[in-house]
């Protein structure tokens, strides 16, 4: 085993004390100066030791391995996020992650591709792989290490990999009486209709499949909640999940699965600095969330490029494409609260039981988990001005979003 040198130590302080001003001048000046120290960039390892530090350090801070690659890539290149996700890899297999992770950063880790063998020596094999400039590379080097390093604080959903035990921890329990193999059929069946939905050029096709899968969304909420609790209140499960938002409008898009959340009794905590937003739930209403605002914001796309070509605009300005998406959230919330309230309506019909204590039940859980998460949170909503014209267009292209009510009649 090697021996740590002076130099390593000077690296280590170096990345992880930061005693430069990141992002200005002095970024290059440290960079070329770590080039000529070491041309074939962490020959020694030391910089991967390091960002593996700082990379502990952040799950303790309690962020997960997809808000990382989200955080890194707001902010750097694409090489600097592979570097990320390299160094998830590593820390992956360092911490046995595969037999002792929880599900939630299971799933994370598989889907960045950070559950393969990887390797040990990062940075060096990041650099040869990337094949740019040494002074290149210690330059996003240095980047990571201050991104990693200034994160801040945010709610532990999850324990971190200290906490992990031999075997996996439990992430979020789905209700015991549920069946995980029926969840995943309904969910593949959703899903299948929305890629559908989204990857057509008619727009009544897109239409019939996105009702469809509203549809089926409301319905497995309701079947879960008489499994959950028949027809009295019991114990509910609730869980978290973060939603990335990205840029741009991303105000904007926080409005849209705010009232997605809302009408689906989902409580919604956003990190403004850091396009994350957090949602406390039940699982199956979660899943609802999720999906419908993925669709919902193809289908606002869609919309506002109609709306363009009718006012005749070859790129409408930045305040109508806000202002629009603001309006189309507004009008959908309404109308998706609306459809939920018909649809266990006709559920409580069709079954002949009175589902009143068990919603409300369910909904009393979810508001305890999110205070006690969330105990100093306060509502806002935003003050700041809006294009008329564009809000109005929203909310009428809205009025056109299939949320699923007609097919629920």
């Amino acid at each position: 085993m090697r021996t740590p040198t002076a130099d390593d130590a000077w690296l280590r302080d170096l990345l992880l004390g930061g005693d430069w001003r990141p992002g200005g001048d002095d970024t290059d000046g440290v960079a070329g100066v770590l080039a000529a120290r070491d041309p074939g960039v962490d020959a020694s390892g030391a910089a991967t030791g390091a960002l593996l530090s700082a990379l502990a350090d952040v799950w303790e801070r309690g962020w997960q391995p997809a808000d990382v690659a989200h955080a890194v890539g707001r902010g750097s290149s694409a090489r600097t996020a592979r570097l990320a996700v390299a160094l998830v890899t590593e820390d992956a297999r360092a911490t046995d992650a595969a037999s002792r992770a929880p599900e939630p950063c299971l799933a994370q880790l598989g889907e960045l591709g950070a559950l393969t063998a990887g390797a040990p020596a990062v940075v060096a094999a990041w650099h040869r792989a990337e094949g740019r400039p040494a002074g290149e590379a210690w330059r996003e080097v240095l980047r990571l290490a201050t991104t990693l390093r200034t994160l801040p604080r945010v709610e532990r959903l999850v324990p971190p990999p200290s906490a992990w035990g031999a075997g996996r921890e439990a992430g979020p329990r789905r209700p015991a009486v549920a069946s995980p193999r029926d969840d995943a059929r309904v969910l593949r069946r959703i899903r299948a209709l929305l890629a559908k939905a989204e990857s057509t050029d008619f727009p009544e096709e897109a239409e019939a499949l996105t009702g469809k899968a509203q549809e089926l969304m409301t319905r497995y909420a309701v079947d879960t909640a008489l499994l959950d609790g028949g027809t009295a209140p019991r114990r509910v499960d609730v869980a978290t999940r973060r939603v990335h938002v990205v840029d741009p409008y991303v105000r904007a898009k926080v409005q849209l699965l705010d009232v997605v959340a809302r009408a689906n009794g989902v409580r919604l905590v956003w990190y403004p600095d850091l396009g994350i937003a957090t949602l406390v739930g039940v699982p199956a209403d979660l899943d609802a969330v999720e999906l419908l605002f993925t669709s919902l914001l193809l289908q606002a796309g869609q919309a506002l490029g109609a709306a363009e070509r009718a006012a005749r605009r070859r790129s409408a300005s930045r305040s109508f494409r806000r202002a629009f998406l603001l309006g189309y959230a507004g009008r959908v919330g309404e109308r998706l609260t609306s459809a939920r309230e018909q649809a266990t309506r006709a559920a409580a019909t069709d079954r002949g039981v009175d589902l009143l204590p068990v919603l409300r039940s369910r909904q009393e859980a979810v508001d305890e988990a999110f205070t006690e998460l969330f105990p100093g949170v306060r509502s806002s909503r935003s003050s700041s001005s809006v294009d008329g014209a564009g809000w109005w267009a929203g909310r009428s292209a809205a009025e056109a979003a299939d949320v699923g009510s007609r097919h629920l009649r």
